[in-house]
């Protein structure tokens, strides 16, 4: 009975409209193969591709299958311009159109498609819903101790300036009901690396919105190259000081 409930409430849901955000660059090997694992578990669930003219091919791919499939949608981006960019041209894309729910996901299966349905049951109880590997049940796979090192660090770091208690500020699997996005002021938004995810999530905090994380379990990419380097880690390091001094808490309860 409870796992006909959950089938229900997701099936109302994607009903409702919820449309995926999800950058690429240079993600040729994983981009069809991800895309077909979404759209089996949840079927009527859309798309949207925003590729930095990958050389690989990534957008000529999504173009092809698009072509054939409606739930799928690409934005093409005339070079490398980066994630917090994408994400808020993505952002403003589903804000012209009917959606209700909108999800961040990596293109590299490091966001594995299964939890989408956890995330999503969750939006019933917050505004924005986060997969953290920082809670109970979550984690990481296939990590070296220099790179678990520096995503927890970092996420201990910013959780201690920001004066927070979100576990996993740093994390990019997550759903966001309409209504924040259009409340926190995108064109504001001064993170264009992994500290984009940070920044996104204090600034809803600060805006009063309900906040929930959900345990997942990361995985390493299955195929091509890590964006991460550490020019992306220093703009974390001086993003999370220019948010404390700059974004102003409002105390406003939200039902």
């Amino acid at each position: 009975m409870k796992e006909r409930t959950k089938e229900r409430n997701i099936t109302r849901l994607e009903g409702e409209g919820v449309l995926i955000v999800m950058p690429t660059y240079n993600e040729v090997v994983n981009i069809a193969p991800l895309l077909e694992d979404i759209h089996k578990i949840l079927p009527k669930v859309h798309v949207l591709v925003v590729d930095d003219a990958s050389p690989d091919g990534t957008g000529e791919v999504v173009d092809k299958l698009a072509s054939k499939d409606s739930r799928i949608f690409t934005l093409h981006r005339s070079d490398k311009l980066g994630l917090g960019t994408a994400y808020i041209q993505g952002f403003k894309w589903a804000l012209e159109r009917e959606y209700n729910y909108i999800c961040e996901m990596d293109a590299d299966f490091s966001h594995q498609p299964k939890y989408l349905t956890a995330l999503l049951e969750a939006v019933g109880e917050a505004d924005l819903v986060l997969g953290s590997r920082y809670v109970k049940q979550g984690g990481v796979e296939n990590w070296t101790p220099f790179r678990k090192l520096l995503s927890k660090g970092g996420s201990i770091y910013a959780r201690t300036i920001l004066g927070v208690s979100i576990m996993d500020l740093t994390g990019g699997f997550k759903v966001f009901r309409r209504r924040v996005l259009e409340e926190v002021d995108l064109n504001s938004v001064r993170s264009n690396g992994y500290a984009f995810q940070i920044e996104m999530t204090y600034r809803s905090i600060v805006q009063g919105f309900r906040v929930k994380e959900v345990p997942i379990r990361f995985v390493d990419r299955l195929g091509g190259s890590s964006k991460m380097s550490w020019k992306v880690f220093l703009e974390g390091v001086a993003m999370v000081w220019w948010l404390k001094l700059s974004v102003r808490p409002d105390t406003a309860s939200r039902e």
